[in-house]
C-alpha cells in the first residue's frame, strides 16, 4: 500500500482552498505544471480522479471531496508530532502581531496548539493594521508579523494569496443605488486601492458611502447594509456574505499577506513561523 505524501496533502488542500490550480501553485511556492503534476501522482497513489472539468476551471469528484477530511486530520497530526517534539523545552517570549483578518480567523487554533506544545513560552499578541505592524516588527517591538504585502521584504518567511471578493450584508443594500457604495479603511489600505482600481478600471461608478480606521468599523457599515466592501473571505462571517453576482462587480486582484520575522527572533518566533506557513490557508 502507498502512503499519503503530505506534500501532496498540501498541495491538494491549496487547490481546495485556492479554487483553482493557478491560485494553489502561488500558494506552495511551485509551477502550475509541478502542482498538476502532484495532483496526478496523488490520484495514481489514490487510485481514483480527485479532480474533474467544471466550467472553465476544475473541481472536486467525490473521491476528492472525501479526500479532503482526510487530509486535513493527516497535515494536523504531522504538526501535532512536529510541535511537540520541537517545544517541549522551549521558552522565552515570542511577539507576534497580526491584521484583524487572521486574529479573527485561522490563527486562534494555531496560537492554542502552539501554546500546547510550548507551554513555557509566553505568547504577546498585538492586533492592528500592516503598516503599524511592519513598523514594530522593524523597531524590534514584535518578533513576528503577519501583514499584507506591498513589495517584497526580506524578512518574509512565507506568503499567503487568498482573492479578494466582494462582500455585503447577508440581507443585502438597504437601498438601491446607481453608484456603488463602498465602505473602505482609510488610507493607506490595500483592499482600498484594490476596489477603486478596480472601478476604474471598469468604468464603474461608485461613492465611498462609509470610512472607518478598524475592521470593527468596517464590519458595522457593511452589517446595517450601507455598503459593499473589499476583503478575503475571512471577513465573511457575522452576517456579510459574498455579493450577488447581479451587481455584476468587476473581479478583484489577489490579496497577499506575508508572515515576516524580525532580525531578533529566536527560536520559538520561528517554530511558530513555520506553524503558520502551513496552518494559515483558508479552510473550503
Amino acid at each position: 500500500m502507498e502512503t499519503l505524501d503530505p506534500d501532496l496533502l498540501k498541495t491538494f488542500l491549496a487547490f481546495v482552498d485556492g479554487g483553482s490550480l493557478a491560485r494553489a501553485a502561488s500558494a506552495v511556492g511551485r509551477s502550475p505544471s509541478a502542482v498538476t503534476a502532484q495532483m496526478q501522482r496523488l490520484e495514481e497513489i489514490v487510485g481514483e480522479p480527485l479532480l474533474s472539468p467544471q466550467g472553465r476551471g476544475r473541481g472536486l469528484t467525490p473521491a476528492g471531496e472525501d479526500l479532503v477530511g482526510h487530509a486535513r486530520r493527516i497535515l494536523a497530526v504531522h504538526t501535532e508530532a512536529w510541535l511537540a517534539l520541537k517545544g517541549a523545552r522551549a521558552g522565552g517570549r515570542v511577539a507576534i502581531g497580526t491584521t484583524q483578518d487572521f486574529a479573527d480567523h485561522g490563527l486562534p487554533d494555531l496560537l492554542r496548539a502552539f501554546a500546547g506544545s510550548h507551554p513555557r513560552v509566553r505568547i504577546e499578541l498585538r492586533v492592528g493594521r500592516s503598516l503599524e505592524l511592519g513598523s514594530a516588527l522593524q523597531a524590534g517591538q514584535l518578533d513576528l508579523a503577519i501583514t499584507m504585502r506591498h513589495a517584497a521584504s526580506p524578512d518574509e518567511a512565507a506568503l499567503i494569496s487568498e482573492p479578494m471578493l466582494w462582500l455585503c450584508s447577508e440581507k443585502g443594500l438597504a437601498t438601491r443605488q446607481e453608484a456603488v457604495p463602498l465602505a473602505l479603511l482609510d488610507p493607506y489600505c490595500g483592499f482600498r486601492e484594490a476596489a477603486l482600481n478596480a472601478l476604474d478600471a471598469a468604468g464603474r461608478r461608485y461613492r465611498i458611502a462609509a470610512g472607518s480606521a478598524s475592521l470593527a468599523g468596517l464590519r458595522t457599515a457593511v452589517n446595517a447594509g450601507i455598503a459593499l466592501t473589499p476583503r478575503t473571505r475571512r471577513f465573511a462571517h457575522s452576517g456579510i456574505v459574498e455579493a450577488s453576482p447581479d451587481l455584476d462587480l468587476p473581479p478583484l486582484p489577489m490579496a497577499d499577506f506575508a508572515i515576516r520575522l524580525g532580525r531578533e527572533a529566536g527560536r520559538p518566533a520561528r517554530d511558530l513561523a513555520e506553524l503558520l506557513c502551513s496552518g494559515l490557508a483558508l479552510p473550503s
